[in-house]
């Protein structure tokens, strides 16, 4: 983007006093499509077609690397919160449209739930020169299910003792909560006095 434009060139001549001068330039591709040689000549001819040539040769090329336009922070977040993954943009000195690619990689963790993001851009530019931005993302499930009944506890007959409770839970998670029920008898002073503990 800092090419300078063609120089406006004159000559004089100890006969002409109106000598013609014309331009021409001459591109030579480079290794990338921002990468290339111009090379730029006036002549100047007189009246009588004695000329004299000038000649410039101008290398240009495509060293600074693009730059994304932002670049995500590390993060943790419950499992039920994973940001959508941001849209980057970049720009470049040459490249008006520079490609951005984006990967991101799942690391198990402990649990189905906990896990690690790592989420890549990479901007490039027509001649491979690049920026990068990494977020991690450290997806952590601390939030226990709710059981969706409690039952309280009470004193029955043994003729009375009513059937365990079907409790089903919900979690921000798990869409699938496993709930296991156990139950101990606990003896009293007689056969038919005795402490039922349930656990759902």
């Amino acid at each position: 983007n800092a090419v300078p434009e063609a120089a406006t060139i004159t000559a004089s001549d100890n006969c002409d006093l109106d000598v013609s001068v014309t331009y021409a330039e001459v591109r030579t591709d480079g290794n990338c499509i921002d990468s290339y040689t111009l090379t730029r000549t006036w002549t100047a001819t007189d009246n009588c077609d004695n000329s004299t040539t000038g000649t410039q040769q101008i290398t240009v090329e495509d060293n600074e690397a693009p730059v994304l336009d932002s670049k995500p922070a590390d993060t943790a977040v419950e499992c039920d919160a994973v940001p959508v993954a941001a849209n980057i943009g970049a720009s470049d000195n040459s490249d008006q449209a520079v490609d951005v690619v984006y990967t991101e990689v799942r690391t198990d963790g402990n649990c189905i739930d906990s896990y690690t993001l790592t989420r890549t851009w990479i901007a490039t530019d027509n001649c491979g020169n690049y920026d990068e931005a990494t977020q991690q993302i450290t997806v952590e499930d601390i939030t226990p299910p709710v059981l969706h009944f409690k039952p309280e506890d009470i004193v029955v007959e043994s003729n009375a003792v009513p059937e365990a409770a079907t409790i089903t839970a919900s979690d921000n998670c798990d869409l699938d909560v496993s709930v296991t029920y156990a139950e101990v008898r606990t003896d009293g002073n007689c056969i038919d006095s005795y402490t039922l503990t349930r656990t759902w």
